[in-house]
């Protein structure tokens, strides 16, 4: 059965920086292959992981559509179409495998392109021992259900109060969707000082938190990012690498 880790937080933030770093840290850990989800319409994980989704799940519909209009289809169920579609999106690397929700097409596309992309990871995700969910802003991934659980909750913010207030209501939404996890994990990103803010260490107190990290606000990986470079060559001795690697160790990974 799958480990899987959902990394959430609102826009901004970091969220898929931290989702491939983590990725990275597990495959450099032997922990692999992982299969990175981009739940975010928006696709710039696989950027992030040095490839290219060229084919997304927001045109699963609309492909097997125009493949069955021109009976290239034919001979086969529509179910088996669509998993044929799902496939195709998948990107294939050496350690990981990554499949992107991207943006729908057509009317009332973005249920149906959820609806797919459960589909997909209940279909494919058991054939990796490790799953890294990459959400949009906020929970709704996971409050349409597209994971029933997740082992590790990763939620992301920034280090002022405002930002420190949205991790309060995410914990808020998770409880009010009854989104279940096994370990939640609290990530400070971006800090400029190197204490942590007295209200985060409020908040692990209130969320009940099983771990509260704070990741700097480092000038090499923010350079990486402003390059669009593959983060696999963030060295391992980076400060925001050397904090994932303290949260996967404390989380037993």
């Amino acid at each position: 059965m799958s480990y899987l880790i959902g990394i959430s937080g609102k826009g901004g933030v970091g969220k898929t920086t931290l989702s491939a770093l983590i990725i990275r840290r597990l495959i450099a850990r032997g922990k692999m292959p992982v299969l990175a989800v981009d739940a975010d319409p928006n696709t710039c994980l696989d950027s992030n992981l040095g490839v290219k989704a060229e084919r997304t799940i927001g045109r699963v519909r609309e492909d097997a559509r125009r493949e069955a209009a021109k009976g290239l289809g034919a001979g086969i169920s529509k179910q088996q179409l669509l998993e044929m579609k799902i496939s195709e999106s998948l990107v294939e690397a050496l350690d990981f495998d990554l499949i992107a929700m991207g943006r729908a097409e057509g009317p009332g596309c973005y249920c149906y392109a959820n609806n797919v992309l459960k589909q997909a990871i209940h279909t494919i995700s058991n054939e990796y021992p490790y799953v890294v969910l990459d959400n949009e802003a906020g929970m709704e991934n996971l409050s349409r259900r597209i994971v029933q659980r997740v082992d590790l909750l990763v939620m992301v913010a920034d280090p002022s109060r405002r930002g420190l207030d949205t991790l309060k209501r995410l914990h808020d939404v998770t409880t009010e969707m009854e989104i279940t996890y096994g370990k939640l994990a609290l990530v400070v990103n971006r800090m400029r000082r190197a204490e942590l803010p007295d209200y985060a260490l409020t908040l692990k107190q209130v969320t009940g938190a099983d771990f509260l990290i704070g990741l700097p606000d480092d000038p090499e990986l923010a350079e990486f990012g402003e390059g669009g470079k593959n983060l696999a060559a963030v060295p391992a001795n980076n400060p925001v690498v050397k904090g994932i690697d303290g949260l996967l160790d404390a989380a037993g990974l």
